[in-house]
C-alpha cells in the first residue's frame, strides 16, 4: 500500500489525473458489466404484498352466504371471507375441491366429502383454536334444509339431501333421486356453528352482529367497514391458511359507492371497477391507465311470453312475434354481439332456423286469425260485392243522399206477386213496366229508412223469407260519398290484379298497397303507420312488454322490441315499474303478458328452474301463495320438456345428456315459449399497476376472484435457477465470445 502511495506522490499532477479517471472509468464500467450481468440472469417474479382497492356501485348488506340471491356486490366480499366444501374453477370449467376432499358413488346418489388438514375459522387463535369440522358443516347444510330457513330459494337446492356425519372430518350426502349438478350446491360457504347459537332459524336473516363482523374460512377475513362521505369501505386481510395455492395480496379493499359518477370522482384512488359501464359507441368508461376486461357469463337475455294470457296461447301467434323480432338490431341498440337463440347455451345453433323475416312473420300472424284491418276490411267488401253481383236486387253500393230524399228500387221477378216488402217497405207493381216492381226506401227514421252508413237491405216474401239481400252504403256528404266512391275503384283494381285482368300500364293493387282510413280503403303512403291488427271479433293485438328498471339498458331493448312488433301490426305497450322491488312484485303474480329479463344458468348450465313446470307459478290471488323460486316466467308446462329436464339432471352418460338437450331444443324450436335475444358482455377494468388477472370462464361476477392467488401488486428480482453472483465468472467469457462472432 505504501509502495503505491509513493507511486502516486511521484507522479506529475497530469499523470495522477489520468489514472483518476482510469479508476473512474474502471469503477463504471465494473458497476455496468455487473448490472447487465444481473438483468441478464435475473427475472421478475411476483412477491408478497400490496393493496388492491376496488369501486363498485351498489349497497352493502349484512355478509352472509346463505343470502347473496340478489345482491352481487355482497358476493363478491363473501366469496373472499367464505369457503366452500367444493369450488368452481374458471379455467378447467369444472366444480374441483376446495375446502374437502369429494368422493362421489358410481349412481350419482351419495357424496362423500372429507376436509382437509388444518383448516381453521377466522377467529382461531393459538390459546383458542377454532377448526373446521364436520359439525360445522352438518350444521350449514341442515339450517338449510329447515322448514324456516330464510332463504327457500337455497332451502329447494336440498330437498330430498339426507346429511350425515360419519367422523369429525367426513360428511355423507345421500340423495333420493341422482342429479348430477349436485357439486355445485356445495359450492356455499360455510359458517361456523358456533356463532349461531340460541338464534331462532327463522331470524337468521336478522342476524346483523354476525354479518357484519363475519367469521369464514376463506383467504381473507374482515378487519373492517367503515362508512365514509362517497362510500362504504370494506377491508379484508389476508388470512394465513395452509391451504394451497397461497394468496400474495396483503389486503383487498371494497369501496361501495351509491351511483357510478360518486365512483368516478374518486377514480385515482381506486386499482379496480367492478362493473364499468359503457359510453353512447359502446365502449368502456374507464380512463386508458385501465386494463379493461371483457367477458360473458352463461346468461340470456329473453322475452318470456306469459302463457297464461289467452291470446298468447296461439303458437302461430308466438312464432310470428319471433320471426319478426330483428335480434341483430335489438342487440346493436345495446351495443351487444352475442345473439342467443336457445336457453341451452352448451349446444350448437348455428342451424336455428327461426331468424328474421318479416315475410315469414306475417305469415305466421295471419294464420294466427290476426289480420291487419285492410284485410278485413277488403274481405267485407268482397263479400258484399259478391252479395250484389247475385239476386234479383241490382243496386249501387254507394249512394248519396240528402236527409229527407228517397231511394228508388226496381227488380223482376217471375212472379212479381211473390215479393212482399224490402226492409219492410211494402212492393208494388211498377206501373209502367211490366214484370217489375218499385219501392221508395227513405232515409228519415221509420221502417226501412237509409241510415248513414252501411245498410242490409232484404228482399222478402209474404211469409218472410229472404229472397235476395244486398249492400247499399250511404254517405252523409260529398267527402265521404268520394272516399267511398274511391274504395270501389280500389275493390275493382284488386279483383282485377287477382284475376290477372288489369288493363296494360296499370299497376296491380295488393292488400299491403292499402291503408284504412277512417273506415275506408285508399292507396297507402310513406307516412302511414302500420295498422294494428284484429281478430274476427275485432279486438286489437296488443301486449303489454314489462321490463325492469335495472339495468338501464334493457328499456332500450323494450323500445326496440316495440317498434321491432309494432312493424308487425302490434300495439306493444311498455311498462318499467319505478323501483326494482315493483317490478320483483309484478313478476311474482305475473301480472303481464311479455316480461324483458335476463336469466342465469351459473357453472352447470342447468335450465331446470326456469323450464320446468314445477316452476309455474300458481296464481291462486292469496298473496301467500306465491313462491320466490317460481322461476317459469313463461309459465311453460310441457310433459316432454318436464321428462327431458329430469333426464339431464340425472343422467351421468353425456350421450344422453346431449340427445336430451338437441330435443329440448327441438322442442322449444315448434312451442316458442320465449323469444331469446342475447348473452350480455360485461367490463371489469383494473389499473396497469395490478398484474396476473386472468378471468377464465366465469359463471358469476364474484368468479373474478377464483384466479386472486394469481394477482399481485408487488415484484422481486431473484437470479435464475442454477444463477448467482459467482456465476459472473462463467459469464463474462460468453461476452468476448459474442464480440468475437460479431
Amino acid at each position: 500500500m505504501k509502495s503505491l502511495l509513493r507511486l502516486l506522490l511521484s507522479m506529475s499532477r497530469w499523470e495522477r489525473w489520468a489514472v483518476a479517471f482510469l479508476a473512474v472509468l474502471f469503477t463504471f464500467g465494473l458497476g455496468g458489466m455487473l448490472r447487465v450481468f444481473y438483468l441478464d440472469n435475473t427475472e421478475l417474479l411476483p412477491s408478497t404484498g400490496g393493496t388492491y382497492i376496488e369501486g363498485s356501485v351498489g349497497e352493502l348488506q349484512p355478509l352472509n352466504p346463505w343470502f347473496v340471491v340478489r345482491n352481487d356486490v355482497n358476493r363478491d366480499i363473501i366469496s373472499l371471507v367464505f369457503a366452500g366444501l367444493l369450488k368452481y374453477d374458471p379455467q378447467t370449467k369444472a366444480i374441483v375441491d376446495d375446502l374437502a376432499l369429494l368422493q362421489a358413488s358410481a349412481d350419482g346418489r351419495v357424496y362423500t366429502l372429507k376436509l382437509k388438514d388444518g383448516i381453521v375459522w377466522h377467529d382461531a387463535t393459538e390459546k383458542a383454536p377454532h377448526p373446521v369440522t364436520a359439525d360445522d358443516v352438518v350444521f350449514t347444510f341442515a339450517t338449510i334444509q329447515h322448514p324456516e330457513f330464510p332463504n327457500g330459494i337455497l332451502r329447494q337446492n336440498f330437498s330430498g339431501v339426507q346429511i350425515e356425519k360419519m367422523d369429525v372430518r367426513t360428511v355423507r350426502f345421500t340423495l333420493d333421486q341422482p342429479y348430477s349438478f349436485f357439486p355445485s350446491n356445495l359450492t356455499v360457504g360455510l359458517l361456523p356453528k358456533r356463532s349461531f347459537e340460541d338464534i331462532p332459524v327463522g331470524k337468521l336473516d336478522l342476524a346483523t352482529d354476525f354479518g357484519l363482523h363475519p367469521v369464514g374460512a376463506g383467504p381473507y377475513r374482515v378487519k373492517n367497514v367503515v362508512q365514509t362521505d362517497l362510500s362504504t369501505e370494506v377491508t379484508l386481510e389476508r388470512f394465513e391458511r395452509t391451504l394451497k395455492p397461497p394468496f400474495r395480496l396483503d389486503r383487498i379493499v371494497f369501496r361501495i359507492f351509491s351511483d357510478y359518477s360518486s365512483l368516478l370522482s374518486d377514480l385515482r384512488n381506486l386499482d379496480g371497477v367492478r362493473l364499468v359501464p359503457k359510453n353512447d359507441q359502446g365502449e368502456p368508461m374507464i380512463p386508458r391507465r385501465y386494463t379493461a376486461r371483457q367477458y360473458y357469463l352463461p346468461q340470456y337475455v329473453a322475452l318470456f311470453f306469459n302463457l297464461q294470457r289467452k291470446h298468447l296461447q296461439d303458437e302461430k301467434l308466438r312464432l310470428g312475434l319471433q320471426l319478426g323480432t330483428d335480434k341483430q338490431a335489438v342487440a346493436a341498440s345495446v351495443h351487444e354481439s352475442v345473439l342467443v337463440d336457445t336457453p341451452f347455451l352448451e349446444l350448437d345453433v348455428s342451424d336455428w332456423r327461426y331468424h328474421f323475416d318479416p315475410a315469414a312473420a306475417q305469415g305466421a300472424l295471419f294464420s294466427s286469425q290476426w289480420h291487419q284491418p285492410e284485410k278485413i276490411r277488403l274481405q267485407r267488401l268482397l263479400e258484399m260485392d259478391d252479395a250484389n253481383r247475385v239476386g234479383v236486387l241490382k243496386v249501387q253500393s254507394v249512394v248519396q243522399l240528402e236527409t229527407g230524399a228517397v231511394l228508388t228500387v226496381t227488380g223482376a221477378l217471375t212472379s212479381p206477386e211473390g215479393a212482399s216488402d224490402l226492409n219492410g217497405v211494402p212492393v208494388v207493381r211498377h206501373p209502367t213496366q211490366t214484370g217489375s216492381w218499385i219501392v221508395s226506401l227513405p232515409t228519415v227514421r221509420g221502417t226501412g229508412a237509409l241510415l248513414v252508413g252501411d245498410n242490409l237491405l232484404r228482399l222478402a216474401d209474404a211469409k218472410g223469407r229472404v229472397l235476395d239481400s244486398a249492400n247499399v252504403y250511404r254517405a252523409g256528404t260529398a267527402d265521404d260519398f268520394r272516399r267511398a266512391v274511391e274504395e270501389q275503384r280500389l275493390l275493382r283494381l284488386f279483383q282485377l290484379s287477382r284475376a290477372g285482368k288489369l288493363p296494360a300500364g296499370q299497376e296491380p293493387v295488393t292488400v299491403q298497397d292499402l291503408f284504412l282510413d277512417r273506415g275506408k280503403l285508399r292507396l297507402r303512403t310513406a307516412n302511414d303507420p302500420v295498422s294494428i291488427r284484429r281478430n274476427d271479433r275485432g279486438e286489437e293485438l296488443a301486449v303489454t312488454l314489462l321490463t325492469s328498471p335495472a339495468p338501464a339498458e334493457y328499456r332500450k331493448v323494450a323500445d326496440a322490441i316495440a317498434k321491432s312488433w309494432g312493424n308487425l301490426g302490434v300495439r306493444v305497450t311498455v311498462e318499467v315499474p319505478k323501483t326494482r322491488d315493483d317490478f320483483q312484485d309484478r313478476l311474482l303474480r305475473r301480472d303481464y303478458d311479455v316480461v324483458l329479463f335476463g336469466q342465469s344458468l351459473l357453472d352447470n348450465l342447468d335450465c331446470y328452474p326456469y323450464w320446468h313446470s314445477s316452476g309455474v307459478q300458481k296464481l291462486t290471488g292469496n298473496q301467500k301463495d306465491l313462491r320466490q323460486d317460481a322461476y317459469n316466467l313463461s309459465q311453460y308446462a310441457s310433459f316432454r320438456a318436464d321428462a327431458l329436464l329430469e333426464t339431464i339432471r340425472r343422467t351421468r352418460n353425456d350421450q344422453e345428456r346431449t340427445r336430451s338437450l338437441q330435443e329440448l331444443r327441438d322442442l322449444f324450436k315448434k312451442d316458442v315459449p320465449a323469444v331469446f335475444l342475447y348473452s350480455p358482455m360485461y367490463t371489469f377494468a383494473h389499473h396497469q399497476n395490478i398484474q396476473g388477472v386472468e378471468l377464465g370462464s366465469l359463471s358469476l361476477h364474484s368468479d373474478r376472484f377464483l384466479t386472486l392467488y394469481q394477482w399481485y401488486a408487488r415484484q422481486v428480482r431473484e437470479f435464475k435457477s442454477g444463477r448467482n453472483w459467482l456465476s459472473v465468472f462463467t459469464w463474462m467469457p460468453s461476452l468476448f465470445v459474442s464480440d468475437a462472432e460479431e
